[in-house]
């Protein structure tokens, strides 16, 4: 059995839901191609960018099945740079801005999430670009982890500013109720009907206020209630500056109806992909690193997805066999060694494979029939995967804990 190894850029997932596309590439250079197909299409984008801190962000990749089940990220990778200066930072902004707006439809809105670094700057340039009047709001995400500051107050919430293309914007509250036991509660008095139900009043203006603690509450601009992402969440991906999926959902929710398309070109964790594929919304999402894409994998597993990414340099030593059955074909991924100087680490066995996948490749696009990612819940690979006979050469795609991946085609 031999495998001749590829160059892939378009892969084809099957699976269930409205489905999207994630590139791997630089949003200067993606925006502009997506306009030619998208402008004026588009419902919804958040935007997630870098916040001008001037650091490195990582990814803590756990290495082989011990390391998995142990929880202990063991590689520190380089994810992203947050080094850009800050004339050029405005003005990648500003491009990006200015083609988010001729991508929104009439009924389309913006969310560009930010912190206190750039909050200036970009409000006064979202003002130009979408107009003062469009402003829906500025939103405080509040949260109390992290660390204690000592020379100043603790910095602990992000801005999110919500603009909207038109004044025929859809927006739909009702679409995130929030428990109004969550809520304050403003010195109101509590009482219980004679039908047992309790309910709080209060008196304003010569009017008494009555609220049901069964019935729904809806956000305002601050937003206390979605806590930031404990180190040992069940959600960390290990992606540093990960967003909760309950930040994402409630701006989905609200501002996109099922069908709609959301798009997110700083997608990072993959979190409002995520949110997208579970509330039925189509999505366009892109990341210029390969932890993102990989990332992106593991989170939109049985999702129809069309992913575009630059082909990887390297060489590792890769193994495999292939069995034929009645009408599908079982392939045995059976080692993956990496090349010298890749790595600071050793490893044995498939510990470097992060993830793969088998299908086909046609006309130089690969297919994804079938695939096995290590997780939480299954740390360990068992390396056998079944594809059903079909046209086209059998070829499979191997992740590596270096963010790298390569094609192979089974001969």
């Amino acid at each position: 059995m031999q495998l001749r190894k590829v160059e892939v850029t378009h892969e084809i997932q099957r699976g269930q839901g409205a489905g999207g596309l994630f590139y791997r590439e630089d949003v200067r250079t993606l925006l502009p191609r997506l306009l030619k197909e998208y402008a004026g299409k588009v419902q919804l984008i958040y935007l997630d960018p870098p916040f001008q801190t001037g650091h490195t962000f990582s990814m803590r990749v756990r290495v082989g099945e011990k390391e998995w089940k142990s929880g202990n990220g063991t590689l520190n990778q380089s994810a992203y740079d947050d080094s850009m200066s800050g004339e050029k930072y405005l003005e990648m902004m500003r491009q990006v801005l200015t083609q988010c707006k001729k991508l929104l439809s009439e009924t389309g809105v913006i969310y560009l999430h930010i912190d206190y670094r750039m909050h200036a700057h970009l409000r006064l340039m979202m003002d130009e670009i979408f107009g003062e009047s469009n402003l829906l709001n500025e939103i405080i995400w509040t949260y109390q982890t992290g660390g204690r500051a000592r020379r100043y107050f603790s910095r602990k919430h992000d801005i999110i500013l919500f603009y909207r293309r038109s004044p025929r914007y859809y927006f739909n509250i009702e679409a995130v109720p929030i428990n109004r036991v969550e809520t304050r509660r403003n010195h109101m008095k509590k009482h219980v009907d004679p039908d047992g139900r309790v309910y709080r009043s209060i008196r304003s203006g010569g009017k008494i206020y009555t609220y049901y603690d069964d019935e729904p509450a809806y956000p305002g601009d601050v937003w206390d209630d979605v806590s930031h992402l404990q180190q040992k969440d069940p959600q960390r991906t290990g992606y540093d500056t990960q967003k909760p999926l309950k930040l994402l959902e409630r701006i989905i929710l609200s501002s996109s109806r099922p069908g709609d398309l959301v798009m997110d070109f700083f997608s990072g964790s993959g979190t409002s992909l995520e949110a997208a594929m579970l509330s039925g919304r189509r999505f366009v999402g892109g990341d210029v690193g390969a932890f993102s894409l990989q990332t992106v994998r593991r989170r939109l597993v049985g999702c129809p997805v069309e992913y575009f990414a630059p082909a990887c340099a390297g060489q590792p030593t890769v193994s495999a066999e292939m069995y034929s059955g009645i009408a599908y074909y079982e392939i045995s991924l059976t080692g993956y060694v990496m090349e010298g100087g890749v790595c600071a680490r050793n490893f044995s066995g498939l510990d470097a494979v992060d993830g793969w996948s088998a299908g086909y490749l046609r006309g130089g696009e690969f297919l994804s029939l079938a695939h096995e990612m290590r997780s939480k819940q299954a740390p360990a690979l068992k390396g056998r995967l079944e594809i059903p006979v079909l046209s086209g050469e059998p070829c499979i795609r191997v992740s590596d804990v270096m963010g790298r991946y390569f094609y192979y085609v089974i001969e």
